[in-house]
């Protein structure tokens, strides 16, 4: 009786934990590392992460432009989510003393030859961010809105450089921000006086600095002085790139005391300020789910309760034969429909897919996939989509032995390698022109092998046992039987043609998301966090909802034009949504990206066609179902002689 009381005890808690993050919109975060604490003096290392652009979407590790090198390059070990991000994270010679502010330290000279000048210039010119990380937590800018009381707005990483002219001439510079001014905001411990740091800022300069005499390395700058306390304040000498111009890397340091504490230092990255549009999404989202729920009831509750009641009372067969609409295709309804082994590999391959989203929104809505635990996200939906293969294995197997399959293996095999295998080569072609244009973005030989080993080695050995213990269940057996002899189905109505109502039932699912779908695509191609899972699971909630709700609607309006071939409809009904999330892709690449290269454009299209290509999976998958549960339900209720 303890362990019972103490069980539902936890599950309540549990409950209740995730009643209060989903009405909150967004949610706490369990740490991804564990705190550190700082004495007075003690060493600061900077490390350097990929150098990006919104403008090509390439990213590129730090030291392929020739910045200051510290003596030995040495890359931090990288998890599976952050090598597939193009993430290179590795040591600089940025290093700092804690709570010891610095002022105009010299990093290196460098004079530019023809190659480190174009380098600069093309990076300057595709708008390339440097990113850099201390104690985990990434170098942001700070802007601050003047005309708006709202927060401040912080930047990942700083630009490599400005274009612009000087006063009196025509032609446009390219000029770098050689100056760092970098603030380390810390929280103190008054008992033991250490601190932890909860805040890391930049504000990046373009200055030209100058010296007397002959450079030997020791000599003081008279642009930036820290005997005269003459500190760098503004770019209004700035620093040209040419060939063999002479460039200074020069920083300061300072110490800002904070009331922040270290649990709450993601906080101000992760600050939503348009909580209202996300508002407005779930709103809207459920104005269209309410119709829909409207629509159904009234089906399953007027319309199909005096349907079964008057198709029960009937005492003759030439009375059933007077009858129209869903009753008269019963023999039918649960006809094998054409390539229904293709219908078992895709509803297996959705279920797999359902699982892997479903666990990780449960796993980031509780705070496991914090972005302080970079790359996090990605490695859990690859380790959970190979997990799944057992249930998607089952699943295809369950639905192949009910529609009189005997070869399981065949339908496992090709669950476990048919959409792995079509985004394996879309994601090929893409890596093979990334590794093209040299970027870190190209997954290295090593991680490649290592997808590979997760697919063959643990994913379809995982479908096959699911398909084996699915094959050896009892068939699933239909409510009424199927005619030898398929009733030939009458002309339909312009407006119940399959392409037609397939294009019309993916309108809605897709409404119920597109809000949404815009501040995903702005984390994923603009580099901003995206971590409000407390909406997004709402938001999933209704799509589920959504897609089930127009496949029965039109499932039932099918059947009763006498149209049994609903097994296939059903999928299509919701998966078009997918269609119409690939234009509002393209809408977006056109409206609110700066691409330009051909390179880039091909890599956004081809990873928001494996994007669209999986909805289609997901929501097709949500459809069938629901189709299935409706048919079964409604020709279970009805006496057949």
């Amino acid at each position: 009786m303890a362990f019972r009381r103490s069980f539902a005890g936890r599950t309540l808690a549990i409950s209740a934990l995730l009643l209060v993050l989903i009405h909150a919109g967004h949610c706490f975060y369990l740490p991804g590392v564990a705190p550190e604490d700082f004495q007075k003096g003690d060493t600061l290392k900077v490390k350097v992460n990929k150098l990006t652009s919104t403008k090509t979407q390439l990213p590129y590790s730090y030291y392929s432009l020739p910045y200051s090198r510290p003596e030995k390059i040495v890359d931090s070990a990288e998890n599976l989510g952050e090598v597939l991000r193009g993430d290179r994270i590795e040591n600089s010679p940025y290093v700092f003393k804690m709570r010891e502010p610095q002022m105009c330290n010299v990093v290196e000279r460098v004079i530019l030859d023809a190659k480190s000048a174009k380098e600069f210039k093309e990076k300057i010119n595709d708008e390339y961010r440097v990113n850099m990380i201390l104690d985990n937590l990434p170098l942001v800018v700070s802007t601050r809105r003047v005309d708006q009381e709202s927060p401040t707005v912080y930047q990942l990483g700083f630009v490599v450089g400005l274009k612009g002219q000087f006063a009196g001439s025509k032609g446009e510079k390219y000029f770098i921000h050689n100056h760092l001014a970098f603030t380390v905001k810390f929280h103190r411990d008054l008992q033991t006086d250490s601190a932890r740091i909860v805040g890391f800022e930049v504000k990046p300069f373009s200055v030209k600095h100058e010296y007397e005499g002959k450079w030997d390395g020791k000599n003081r700058l008279t642009t930036c002085d820290p005997h005269a306390k003459h500190a760098v304040v503004n770019s209004n000498s700035p620093q040209e790139v040419e060939e063999k111009k002479e460039i200074i890397f020069t920083y300061d340091v300072d110490f800002e005391e904070s009331d922040v504490k270290w649990a709450s230092r993601w906080d101000a990255y992760l600050l939503m300020s348009d909580d209202q549009i996300h508002w407005f999404s779930i709103v809207n989202s459920l104005m269209i789910v309410l119709f829909l729920s409207g629509m159904v009831a009234m089906i399953m509750l007027r319309t199909l309760y005096r349907d079964i009641s008057k198709y029960n009372e009937l005492e003759t067969q030439e009375e059933a034969q007077e009858e129209t609409g869903w009753k008269l295709v019963h023999g039918d309804v649960f006809r094998t429909p054409n390539n229904s082994d293709l219908l078992c590999v895709y509803v297996g391959t959705g279920v797999q897919f359902f699982g892997m989203i479903l666990v990780t929104m449960i796993f980031a809505i509780l705070g496991f996939l914090s972005p302080s635990n970079r790359g996090g996200l990605m490695t859990a939906m690859l380790l959970l989509w190979v997990f799944m293969g057992l249930f998607a294995g089952y699943t295809s197997a369950r639905l192949y032995k009910m529609f009189k399959g005997t070869e399981w293996k065949r339908i496992a095999f090709r669950t476990a390698v048919m959409f792995p295998a079509i985004v394996s080569a879309i994601f090929f072609v893409l890596n093979a022109l990334i590794w093209g244009q040299k970027s870190s973005g190209a997954v290295p030989f090593g991680t490649m092998f290592a997808l590979i080993f997760l697919w063959f080695g643990i994913s379809v050995p995982l479908v096959f046992v699911g398909g084996y213990v699915g094959f050896k269940k009892p068939a699933i057996e239909d409510p009424v039987k199927t005619n030898k002899i398929p009733r030939q189905i009458p002309e339909q109505a312009w407006y119940m043609n399959p392409a037609f109502s397939i294009l019309i039932g993916g309108i809605l699912p897709f409404g119920a998301v597109f809000i949404e779908l815009f501040f995903i695509l702005t984390s994923i191609w603009l580099n901003q966090f995206y971590y409000i899972f407390g909406f997004l699971f709402l938001v999933f909630t209704i799509l589920i909802v959504t897609c089930a709700e127009i496949t029965v609607v039109l499932c039932y309006f099918q059947l009763c034009s006498e149209d049994y071939l609903w097994w296939w409809r059903s999928y299509l009904t919701s998966g078009s949504s997918a269609l119409y999330l690939f234009l509002y892709a393209t809408f977006y690449f056109f409206t609110k990206l700066e691409i330009t290269k051909l390179v880039s454009a091909i890599f956004y299209f081809g990873y928001m066609l494996i994007a669209s290509y999986a909805f289609f999976v997901l929501t097709g998958t949500i459809g069938f179902y629901a189709c299935f549960l409706f048919t079964r339900l409604i020709y279970s209720s009805v006496k057949i002689d």
